[in-house]
């Protein structure tokens, strides 16, 4: 999708982003490029406001694995690993046969699976389901539009939250004798529909 000046209008982009993109796309740039240049400058806001607008893209970016500082895809991403220091963002799923680490947060508008690990400095946000076959860690919170699942335990800084009538899944691959010690789920508050493992409220 080619993103012009006049769609920004019309989609009332704030003075500064327009602007923004004006001094890098002056004749107008193709979406992923603007999302490149947006993870090239650490312009997480403008990146989830432009894929938000322009909505997702049926494209698959596949690799080995993803590092660097942020990394921004308008459509699906699958991975063996990723490993990122900033934030890591998707118009649609996040996919990796192994682990996904983000310094900042992850976001995706479809689910985010790992075969591995899921951890974020700050948030990890879904529109559909979160699963790992190992543990699931955030600085913040943790936020699925459908279920959440674990293989190990879930642990956030401020709160869980499964989407409405979802369950939370926590020590899936654990035995249920070691859920208070490879099995917990932590949180400020107590999930709605926890499901399975061992709560532990954070002080």
């Amino acid at each position: 999708m080619q993103i012009t000046k006049e769609m920004l209008k019309e989609w009332n982009a704030c003075s500064s982003g327009y602007e923004w993109f004006l001094n890098h796309f002056p004749e107008g740039g193709e979406l992923q490029d603007v999302l490149s240049k947006c993870a090239d400058e650490s312009e997480i806001g403008y990146a989830q406001w432009l894929i938000k607008k322009a909505g997702p893209v049926d494209a698959v970016y596949e690799a080995d694995e993803i590092t660097g500082k942020h990394f921004f895809f308008a459509g699906r991403i699958s991975c063996k690993s990723i490993a990122i220091e900033g934030f890591l963002l998707a118009g649609e799923g996040i996919e990796a046969g192994c682990g996904i680490e983000a310094g900042w947060g992850i976001e995706a508008g479809s689910s985010i699976e790992a075969g591995w690990g899921i951890e974020a400095g700050s948030s990890i946000k879904a529109g559909e389901g979160i699963e790992a076959g190992s543990s699931i860690e955030a600085g913040s919170s943790i936020k699925a539009g459908e279920g959440i699942e674990a293989g190990r335990g879930i642990k956030a800084g401020s709160s869980i939250e499964a989407g409405d009538d979802y369950g939370v899944f926590a020590a899936l691959r654990i035995k249920i004798s070691q859920w208070s010690t490879y099995g917990k789920v932590s949180a400020k508050t107590k999930p709605q529909n926890l499901i399975s493992g061992f709560f532990e409220e954070l002080k």
